[in-house]
């Protein structure tokens, strides 16, 4: 019985040996298996954290790459107005400057002059050497001013004021109305001109007078008529430098004998109104405007003395023009 016994717990011995062996090998099998799993987690995360270096080494590879692509510059002509990007990159310029360059034509800004493209931002001496020879702007692009009819005009309106000035210094110089006689022939087109030491009053001459004066003709004559009429009313002869290119060897023959000017009532005038006065702008008029909004009614331009569009020269110059 005892043997019997004894014999069964070997059995039972060797299957619990035989389980805690499997189990053994089982708990090995799962500790091998997750040691590798760390392994592989720490391989890809120390991978993962190299991967950014990896990547900027790269990144400056190719950076060193397109840096000795790009300082291979092949020089063309070029018009920086219609120029696209893969040409700009070709002459040299880098990708901030050919980006300044398409913001500016798409603002409507035009390179009328290879100087003006050097103004381009973060462009160099040595660059703007390079490229000036190969820069050529478009006929479309150049000034309406480089116009062959524009010069020949422009030519013929020197010729016609210098052909007046020789004749006015001949006038001085010989004291008679002689050098005019040709200029005079046709008293129509040119009206006989009077003598050194005669006046035009600018108060009251019309046209057929002013065209009088040496160097006046019909188109100076109704320019001054209009001045007179915007003003209203000439106080001084020097007023009349104010008209873009006026002839000032014309100005001793004027005179203001009487003063006699068109007020308008700064207590009543709109802004678009007041601002077509030759003496006003649109910031003065609204300053006007709100003056009279914020303290009341005007009654002396000196009350506007201390307000920044209005100088005391300003306030003396529309003085003549103004009531309340």
């Amino acid at each position: 019985m005892k043997l019997r016994e004894l014999v069964y717990l070997q059995r039972s011995d060797r299957k619990a040996v035989g389980m805690i062996a499997l189990l053994f090998i089982v708990v090995l099998g799962g500790l091998v298996w997750l040691g590798r799993q760390e392994d592989t987690g720490k391989v890809k995360a120390e991978s993962t954290e190299t991967n950014p270096a990896d990547r900027s080494r790269q990144a400056a590879g190719r950076e060193s790459y397109i840096g000795e692509v790009e300082r291979q510059v092949h020089l063309f002509p070029f018009d920086p107005n219609t120029a696209d990007s893969t040409d700009l990159r070709l002459l040299g310029l880098a990708p901030y400057q050919i980006r300044n360059i398409y913001r500016y034509r798409a603002k409507g800004g035009i390179y009328r002059s290879p100087e003006s493209f050097a103004r381009l931002y973060g462009l160099t001496r040595k660059q703007y050497r390079e490229l000036k020879p190969y820069i050529v702007i478009g006929d479309d692009y150049l000034p309406a001013s480089t116009l062959a009819s524009v010069e020949a005009w422009h030519e013929n309106r020197v010729a016609e004021r210098q052909k007046a000035h020789e004749a006015y210094e001949r006038y001085k110089a010989e004291d008679s109305y002689r050098a005019y006689r040709e200029y005079d022939r046709d008293t129509v087109r040119y009206p006989i001109k009077i003598k050194v030491g005669e006046h035009v009053d600018l108060a009251s001459a019309d046209t057929t007078m002013l065209k009088k004066v040496p160097g006046i003709g019909s188109g100076w004559a109704r320019a001054i008529v209009g001045y007179r009429q915007r003003l209203g009313g000439y106080v001084a002869v020097g007023q009349l430098k104010e008209i873009d290119d006026f002839p000032v060897e014309a100005l001793p023959y004027f005179v203001v004998s009487h003063p006699k000017t068109e007020r308008m009532n700064l207590n009543q005038l709109s802004v678009s109104q007041l601002r077509r006065h030759p003496y006003i702008n649109f910031y003065q008029a609204r300053a006007i405007v709100e003056f009279r909004r914020l303290k009341g009614k005007l009654k002396d331009l000196s009350q506007l003395r201390l307000l920044k569009d209005f100088p005391p020269e300003a306030i003396e110059r529309l003085r003549p023009y103004v009531c309340y």
